[in-house]
Protein backbone atom coordinates (compact mmCIF):
# COMPACT_ATOMS: atom_id res chain seq x y z
CA UNK A 1 0.00 0.00 0.00
CA UNK A 2 0.99 3.51 -0.88
CA UNK A 3 1.41 5.56 2.60
CA UNK A 4 0.36 9.58 1.94
CA UNK A 5 0.25 11.90 4.69
CA UNK A 6 -2.37 14.46 4.95
CA UNK A 7 -2.00 17.66 6.97
CA UNK A 8 -3.59 20.90 7.79
CA UNK A 9 -1.07 23.49 8.39
CA UNK A 10 -0.17 27.27 9.75
CA UNK A 11 1.85 29.57 7.65
CA UNK A 12 4.62 28.45 11.19
CA UNK A 13 3.94 25.03 9.92
CA UNK A 14 1.62 24.05 13.05
CA UNK A 15 -0.52 21.40 12.66
CA UNK A 16 -2.54 21.87 16.33
CA UNK A 17 -6.39 21.94 16.60
CA UNK A 18 -7.42 23.47 12.75
CA UNK A 19 -11.08 23.11 13.28
CA UNK A 20 -12.36 23.88 16.62
CA UNK A 21 -11.36 25.64 19.66
CA UNK A 22 -11.70 22.35 21.63
CA UNK A 23 -10.04 19.81 18.89
CA UNK A 24 -7.04 19.65 20.62
CA UNK A 25 -6.20 22.08 23.51
CA UNK A 26 -3.35 19.85 24.56
CA UNK A 27 -0.24 21.70 25.99
CA UNK A 28 -2.06 25.06 26.86
CA UNK A 29 -3.06 25.44 22.80
CA UNK A 30 -6.04 28.23 22.95
CA UNK A 31 -5.58 29.05 18.94
CA UNK A 32 -8.12 26.14 17.96
CA UNK A 33 -10.33 26.54 14.61
CA UNK A 34 -7.32 28.78 12.94
CA UNK A 35 -8.15 26.96 9.39
CA UNK A 36 -12.39 27.29 9.92
CA UNK A 37 -12.08 31.55 8.48
CA UNK A 38 -10.41 30.32 5.17
CA UNK A 39 -12.39 27.40 4.58
CA UNK A 40 -13.70 27.16 1.02
CA UNK A 41 -15.15 25.19 -1.59
CA UNK A 42 -11.45 25.31 -3.11
CA UNK A 43 -10.30 23.42 0.05
CA UNK A 44 -13.30 20.79 -0.27
CA UNK A 45 -12.50 20.09 -3.60
CA UNK A 46 -9.07 18.92 -2.28
CA UNK A 47 -10.05 17.34 0.88
CA UNK A 48 -12.81 15.21 -1.13
CA UNK A 49 -9.69 13.96 -3.90
CA UNK A 50 -7.92 13.10 -0.88
CA UNK A 51 -10.79 10.75 0.37
CA UNK A 52 -11.94 9.55 -3.01
CA UNK A 53 -8.13 8.07 -3.45
CA UNK A 54 -7.96 6.17 -0.13
CA UNK A 55 -8.23 2.24 0.66
CA UNK A 56 -7.64 2.64 4.51
CA UNK A 57 -6.62 5.41 6.62
CA UNK A 58 -4.28 5.43 10.05
CA UNK A 59 -4.80 7.12 13.06
CA UNK A 60 -2.75 8.28 16.35
CA UNK A 61 -5.23 7.67 19.20
CA UNK A 62 -5.96 10.93 19.87
CA UNK A 63 -7.18 11.94 16.14
CA UNK A 64 -8.62 8.65 16.02
CA UNK A 65 -11.30 9.60 19.17
CA UNK A 66 -11.90 13.46 17.45
CA UNK A 67 -12.82 12.12 14.20
CA UNK A 68 -14.92 9.17 15.14
CA UNK A 69 -16.74 11.65 17.22
CA UNK A 70 -17.73 13.35 14.80
CA UNK A 71 -17.53 11.99 11.67
CA UNK A 72 -19.94 9.10 12.98
CA UNK A 73 -22.45 12.11 13.35
CA UNK A 74 -22.65 12.85 9.87
CA UNK A 75 -24.93 10.75 7.60
CA UNK A 76 -25.06 12.64 4.70
CA UNK A 77 -24.49 9.93 1.79
CA UNK A 78 -23.31 12.87 -0.06
CA UNK A 79 -20.48 13.49 2.24
CA UNK A 80 -17.63 12.15 0.58
CA UNK A 81 -15.53 12.31 3.67
CA UNK A 82 -18.32 11.20 6.10
CA UNK A 83 -19.00 8.20 3.83
CA UNK A 84 -15.32 7.36 3.36
CA UNK A 85 -14.52 7.54 7.10
CA UNK A 86 -17.43 5.67 8.15
CA UNK A 87 -17.02 2.61 6.17
CA UNK A 88 -13.15 2.42 4.75
CA UNK A 89 -11.45 0.08 6.92
CA UNK A 90 -9.15 1.91 9.67
CA UNK A 91 -6.32 1.19 11.97
CA UNK A 92 -5.28 3.18 14.91
CA UNK A 93 -2.41 3.11 16.59
CA UNK A 94 -2.55 2.81 20.69
CA UNK A 95 -1.77 1.13 23.49
CA UNK A 96 -5.27 2.14 25.40
CA UNK A 97 -8.16 1.64 22.85
CA UNK A 98 -9.90 -1.30 23.68
CA UNK A 99 -13.02 -1.23 21.58
CA UNK A 100 -12.72 1.49 19.11
CA UNK A 101 -16.48 1.78 18.40
CA UNK A 102 -16.01 2.58 14.65
CA UNK A 103 -16.68 -0.16 12.41
CA UNK A 104 -14.20 -1.35 10.65
CA UNK A 105 -11.20 -0.76 12.31
CA UNK A 106 -8.10 -2.32 14.10
CA UNK A 107 -5.77 -1.79 16.50
CA UNK A 108 -2.18 -1.38 16.13
CA UNK A 109 -0.45 -2.31 19.38
CA UNK A 110 3.27 -2.44 20.02
CA UNK A 111 5.88 -1.01 17.32
CA UNK A 112 3.81 1.52 15.08
CA UNK A 113 6.95 1.70 12.84
CA UNK A 114 6.75 -2.34 12.73
CA UNK A 115 3.07 -2.60 12.10
CA UNK A 116 2.85 -0.42 9.53
CA UNK A 117 5.75 -1.20 7.53
CA UNK A 118 3.52 -4.81 7.42
CA UNK A 119 0.84 -2.75 6.65
CA UNK A 120 2.47 -1.51 3.45
CA UNK A 121 3.48 -4.39 2.76
CA UNK A 122 -0.09 -5.97 1.90
CA UNK A 123 -2.12 -4.93 -1.76
CA UNK A 124 -4.33 -2.34 -1.94
CA UNK A 125 -4.98 1.48 -2.47
CA UNK A 126 -3.71 4.37 -0.83
CA UNK A 127 -3.08 4.14 3.51
CA UNK A 128 -3.72 7.59 4.53
CA UNK A 129 -3.04 9.58 7.64
CA UNK A 130 -4.90 12.54 8.81
CA UNK A 131 -3.48 14.81 11.05
CA UNK A 132 -2.28 12.37 14.04
CA UNK A 133 0.92 14.62 14.97
CA UNK A 134 2.93 12.14 16.49
CA UNK A 135 2.23 9.25 14.22
CA UNK A 136 2.89 11.50 10.98
CA UNK A 137 6.36 12.92 13.08
CA UNK A 138 7.54 9.28 13.67
CA UNK A 139 6.53 8.06 10.37
CA UNK A 140 8.70 10.71 8.68
CA UNK A 141 11.38 10.21 11.07
CA UNK A 142 11.60 6.34 9.97
CA UNK A 143 10.96 7.23 6.14
CA UNK A 144 7.87 5.05 5.48
CA UNK A 145 6.15 8.01 4.08
CA UNK A 146 5.28 8.01 -0.15
CA UNK A 147 3.84 11.30 -0.64
CA UNK A 148 2.72 14.37 1.46
CA UNK A 149 -0.48 16.53 0.93
CA UNK A 150 -0.32 19.57 2.71
CA UNK A 151 -2.58 22.41 2.89
CA UNK A 152 -0.89 25.87 4.48
CA UNK A 153 -3.25 28.23 5.53
CA UNK A 154 -2.77 31.86 5.42
CA UNK A 155 -2.11 32.75 9.49
CA UNK A 156 0.35 32.32 12.06
CA UNK A 157 -0.78 30.95 15.69
CA UNK A 158 2.98 30.71 17.11
CA UNK A 159 3.67 27.38 19.50
CA UNK A 160 1.93 24.21 18.38
CA UNK A 161 2.25 20.60 17.68
CA UNK A 162 4.62 20.50 14.08
CA UNK A 163 4.39 17.74 11.32
CA UNK A 164 8.43 18.35 10.57
CA UNK A 165 9.48 19.14 14.17
CA UNK A 166 12.96 19.76 15.44
CA UNK A 167 14.48 16.52 15.53
CA UNK A 168 13.02 15.59 11.79
CA UNK A 169 15.80 14.42 9.49
CA UNK A 170 16.36 16.54 6.87
CA UNK A 171 14.67 16.06 3.36
CA UNK A 172 14.01 17.09 -0.18
CA UNK A 173 10.76 16.95 -1.75
CA UNK A 174 9.70 16.64 -5.34
CA UNK A 175 6.20 18.54 -6.03
CA UNK A 176 3.40 16.66 -7.68
CA UNK A 177 0.69 18.66 -7.92
CA UNK A 178 -0.07 22.49 -6.47
CA UNK A 179 -3.11 24.84 -6.70
CA UNK A 180 -3.70 27.97 -4.40
CA UNK A 181 -7.69 28.48 -2.92
CA UNK A 182 -9.72 31.55 -3.22
CA UNK A 183 -8.53 32.04 0.48
CA UNK A 184 -4.97 31.86 0.14
CA UNK A 185 -4.22 28.29 1.55
CA UNK A 186 -1.34 26.92 -0.61
CA UNK A 187 -1.83 23.22 -1.76
CA UNK A 188 0.91 21.18 -2.43
CA UNK A 189 1.60 17.26 -2.93
CA UNK A 190 5.05 16.24 -2.20
CA UNK A 191 7.54 13.18 -3.04
CA UNK A 192 10.39 12.53 -0.39
CA UNK A 193 13.37 13.07 -2.33
CA UNK A 194 17.14 13.24 -1.07
CA UNK A 195 18.42 16.28 0.88
CA UNK A 196 20.68 18.20 -1.19
CA UNK A 197 22.13 21.47 -0.60
CA UNK A 198 24.74 24.14 -1.91
CA UNK A 199 26.52 27.51 -2.35
CA UNK A 200 26.81 30.73 -4.09
CA UNK A 201 30.05 31.97 -5.38
CA UNK A 202 31.35 35.17 -7.25
CA UNK A 203 33.19 33.54 -10.48
CA UNK A 204 34.59 36.50 -13.13
CA UNK A 205 32.02 38.98 -11.37
CA UNK A 206 28.90 36.80 -11.44
CA UNK A 207 27.02 34.66 -9.56
CA UNK A 208 27.45 31.21 -9.88
CA UNK A 209 25.39 28.44 -8.23
CA UNK A 210 26.81 25.21 -7.30
CA UNK A 211 24.31 22.00 -5.86
CA UNK A 212 26.06 19.13 -4.31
Amino acid sequence: MKLTVHEFLTLDGVMQGPGGADEDPSNGFTRGGWLVPHADAGMGEVVDSWFARAGAVLLGRSTFVMMRDFWTLVTDPEDTVARALNTLPKYVVSSTVEDPAWSPTTVLRGDPVAAVRALKEQPGGELQVHGSAELAATLHRAGLVDEYRLLVFPVTVGAGKRLFTEDAPASGFTLLESRTTSTGAVYSALAPAPFRAGEIVVEDGREVTTTR
